[in-house]
């Protein structure tokens, strides 16, 4: 069982597998496809919905040690500050939102080498299988399927807010129960149901299945106006700042820099998604590191600008529980114009993020099935679309159910410690090619690799201590799932396992 658990793909047995005439995937994409892809993802939940969360923290109803930072309890114990609730960054966001963007330009570096060597959809799971061995790309591909899944259910959770502030700016005032989630930690259940939400979800599943281009053609006009409505709120909104609202910069002190910070992390996981997109790049070994490093430049300069700005507009205290932070705070300096361009942009834009993540999410499920480890029919190609349709109608049903039911805090923070372990295999894994295979071409190398690659592991590991208690339980307890339904269905599916003849 050992020698099958920690056996590793051949790296040119993967590439000639997707070549396949029966599982290939038509290659439209290019640099800058795939940067608006990354983009796409990136931008949208972090500055529009996250940045307030992050910033002014979340109480809860019952205080309870599970609810404070794990960081935070090893330090202080049953005295920890959390207990009552998450510790907000306050105007020190921004402080956050950079720190994260250096933790990720690490990770990047490291994305981009893989990508450019293993050319293939799947992500940190195919970069593992090729590593690492099954039982442990088995545990990332799963912790992907949460990773992609609860970062979805969070922008759509999100969008539903930001088109309520838009109708209610007409007059329109949708009923609650049919936009509010049914469940928050600060008032616990309610016969609601975010339906926006849920059928934002599945309208994209639809462009999915009708075709990769016409998904990133879609992709890259909404990027485009997205990025517009941020450049125009950073401008018209910079001369409404008022210092004040910056002081205290770290109302919780380093501790709630370190938590916002890793509550805002998963939204840098567009640039994971840009490695998803290996199969349907014209030139993967140029293009995909190009498209990686590219999108997170732009990405961690527009972060910044906007936490700065919104911070310096409204106070951080403010913004508790409000999925809409940035619509919200020109709606209270009464500038209702710049209000709805903003939240046109900002509706643009989610709508952008759902659909990169519900692809990446889809090709992670096309990957495992395609090796056995997840039922065949996922892997199944449309005969004309040539996309997998099967995998992107259940992953629409995964994500738009629970967007309608859970809310923003509860999906953000279990979402970015799913994305911080991925990021910590797969520094890992580039350190184990360097090793095993240094001689093999790459398109991309990381340099200074054994100074920068353990830098990524350790600070996304740092990152990760800065999330609550509950947030690593339901970690263990999804792994935990994983590992029963592997042992007990897909280790005995497993292609690899019945080309090495086991029983």
């Amino acid at each position: 069982m050992a020698s099958q658990l920690f056996r590793t793909k051949n790296i040119d047995q993967l590439i000639a597998e997707v070549e396949r005439p029966e599982r290939r995937l038509k290659k439209t994409l290019g640099v800058w496809s795939l940067t608006a892809l990354g983009i796409g993802a990136v931008i949208g939940t972090g500055i529009f919905i996250l940045t307030g969360t992050a910033a002014a923290g979340e109480q809860v109803l019952y205080p309870s040690i599970l609810k404070a930072p794990l960081l935070d309890v090893l330090l202080h114990g049953s005295e920890a500050v959390g207990i009552s609730g998450r510790p907000g960054a306050g105007p020190a966001i921004a402080l956050s939102f950079l720190l994260v963007a250096i933790v990720c330009g690490f990770a990047a570096l490291c994305y981009a080498e893989l990508a450019s060597m293993i050319p293939v959809a799947g992500s940190a799971y195919t970069y593992t299988y090729a590593t690492m061995g099954e039982l442990v790309a088995w545990i990332i591909g799963w912790d992907l399927i949460l990773e992609y899944a609860v970062s979805n259910m969070a922008v759509a959770v999100g969008f539903s807010a930001y088109l309520n502030s838009l109708l209610q700016g007409f007059g329109i005032h949708v009923p609650a129960a049919w936009i509010n989630p049914a469940y928050t930690p600060a008032t616990g259940w309610a016969l609601n149901f975010n339906l926006p939400g849920f059928l934002i979800v599945m309208l994209l599943t639809v462009l999915l299945v009708w075709g990769v281009r016409e998904s990133a053609g879609a992709n890259t006009f909404m990027v485009l106006v997205k990025v517009g409505a941020i450049l125009i709120f950073v401008f018209a909104a910079a001369e409404y700042i008022q210092p004040t609202n910056w002081r205290p910069f770290m109302p919780n002190g380093w501790q709630g820099v370190l938590t916002g910070g890793a509550i805002v992390f998963f939204t840098y996981i567009g640039f994971d998604s840009v490695s998803t997109a290996a199969e349907e790049t014209r030139n993967p070994k140029r293009d995909l590191p190009l498209g990686i490093i590219f999108t997170l430049l732009i990405c961690a300069l527009l972060y910044v600008s906007v936490a700065v700005v919104l911070t310096g507009i409204r106070r951080w205290d403010e913004m508790v529980g409000d999925a809409a932070p940035v619509a919200n705070a020109l709606a209270a300096l009464g500038l209702y114009d710049l209000q709805r361009v903003v939240t046109l942009g900002a509706l643009t834009g989610m709508i952008s993020s759902l659909l990169v993540y519900q692809y990446g999410q889809t090709r992670i499920w096309y990957a495992m099935s395609r090796d056995g480890l997840l039922p065949k029919s996922f892997s199944r190609v449309h005969p004309r679309f040539r996309t997998p349709h099967i995998s992107t109608w259940v992953a629409g049903l995964v994500v738009g159910i629970p967007a309608g039911v859970l809310d923003i805090g509860t999906l953000a923070d279990l979402s970015s410690i799913g994305t911080l372990f991925a990021f910590v295999l797969v520094s890992i894994a580039v350190l184990i090619l360097r090793r095993t295979q240094p001689d093999r071409p790459r398109g991309f190398r990381v340099p200074l690799v054994w100074l920068f690659a353990p830098l990524a592991a350790v600070s996304c590991l740092f990152l990760m201590m800065g999330l609550p208690v509950e947030n690593w339980l339901r970690l263990f307890v999804w792994l935990a799932i994983g590992l029963v339904i592997y042992f007990l269905y897909s280790r005995r599916r497993s292609h690899l396992r019945s080309a090495a003849g086991m029983s």
